[in-house]
């Protein structure tokens, strides 16, 4: 089994790849592989809503985001992670995922999706909400923790005293491991949720 990791920070190695390394503890010992991709440092700019994904079946704009689109077909499970500001995610986090995950041409249902977010103080409520919300528009279930899935830390390496948000990290790693192993095992018997016809529905 597979999980690929989205770091939204700027920084690697800062509070947010902290928190992921956390997870990745757990995963290795649940006997799963990690893949981790900082997307934070890229240059990667929002959709611009020209419609050639439908066409070319990619983005248009041939980044990284291209590179995990085609990671995600091999993936059981995604975890987006970011650093909050200003009471949300960081902004070259976001333009990375509204192209994935409209451009995208991978099935994703269920495969099993989980948000990290990181403050030294607010916003990761918000933050956290925002990052579900690409998770429950394509037919993944989301994993959940003790606690909502934050860290706090400010300053670099601080995130390492928090011992609650650290551990809400490896409840989640190992509430991660479980659905995808569950759902693993759902798949063989009975196979994925039967797709209806998409119904489009506009009132303009």
């Amino acid at each position: 089994m597979k999980v690929l990791m989205l770091n939204g920070s700027p920084k690697p190695n800062g509070n947010t790849g902290l928190a992921l390394k956390e997870m990745e503890k757990i995963f290795a010992a649940e006997g799963i592989e990690v893949e981790t991709i900082v997307v934070g440092n890229k240059d990667i700019r929002g959709c611009v809503s020209c419609g050639s994904c439908g066409r070319l079946g990619r983005c248009v704009f041939d980044d990284v985001v291209n590179e995990i689109a085609g990671k995600l077909a091999e993936c059981d499970g995604l975890v987006l992670a970011s650093p909050v500001y200003y009471a949300s995610a960081n902004a070259t986090m976001i333009a990375c995922l509204d192209r994935l995950f409209y451009s995208n041409r991978t099935d994703l249902t269920m495969k099993v999706g989980a948000s990290v977010v990181v403050a030294r103080r607010g916003g990761c409520s918000a933050t956290y909400d925002e990052l579900n919300k690409y998770f429950t528009i394509s037919g993944m279930p989301v994993a959940s923790s003790q606690y909502w899935n934050s860290v706090h830390g400010g300053a670099p390496g601080e995130a390492a005293q928090d011992a609650e948000g650290l551990q809400t990290m490896r409840v989640l790693a190992r509430n991660m491991a479980f659905l995808m192993k569950s759902i693993a095992l759902g798949k063989e018997k009975y196979g994925l949720p039967e797709k209806e016809q998409r119904e489009w529905t506009s009132f303009v």
